[in-house]
């Protein structure tokens, strides 16, 4: 019994935090997202700061993590829905995910966005040092840190905030 109250504890926590803005500490700015550079599965190189100019979703994820596979079909109608107004999703398999799988998993479920190895863990270790899968970041057109979520993110509010963020110059 003491082990579901911790479990729903933690879960409560991790859902408050996903709620929360990431704000540097006394600031009313918003965090620049590090300029990570991964390796997209077909071997060409991709710099976060390649994507400036867009809203970009950052998820980190890994193939045996079954709520990235659950969420994995709202990330890719998200992607669909909002791209042509200037979207980009960056899906970052974790350095121990096998690359085989990875691109196995994107091949048969048709992921229609950016897909990369994290192979050295250092776009993970950029963004924080991020472990727990999903963790994904909603970055504005400038870069900037908008919204961290970890674990599944409630989707309508995502839309949401995605829709606001494009009407942003």
């Amino acid at each position: 019994m003491r082990r579901r109250q911790h479990l729903r504890l933690v879960a409560g926590l991790l859902a408050s935090t996903a709620a929360a803005p990431v704000l540097l500490a006394g600031c009313s700015s918003r965090e620049t997202a590090p300029d990570v550079k991964v390796t997209l599965l077909d071997g060409r190189p991709q710099a976060l700061s390649a994507l400036r100019g867009k809203v970009v979703l950052v998820n980190f994820w890994a193939t045996s993590c079954t709520t990235c596979v659950h969420e994995m079909p709202q990330i890719i109608s998200t992607h669909q829905k909002f791209q042509s107004q200037g979207y980009e999703t960056l899906a970052v398999a974790m350095s121990y995910d096998t690359p085989d799988y990875v691109a196995s998993f994107a091949q048969t479920r048709g992921l229609p966005f950016l897909v990369a190895m994290d192979k050295s863990g250092d776009a993970a270790k950029g963004f924080g040092d991020v472990r727990l899968t999903p963790t994904s970041f909603l970055l504005d057109k400038q870069g900037h840190i908008v919204k961290k979520y970890v674990g599944e993110p409630d989707f309508a509010a995502l839309h949401q905030l995605i829709g606001q963020l494009l009407t942003e110059a």
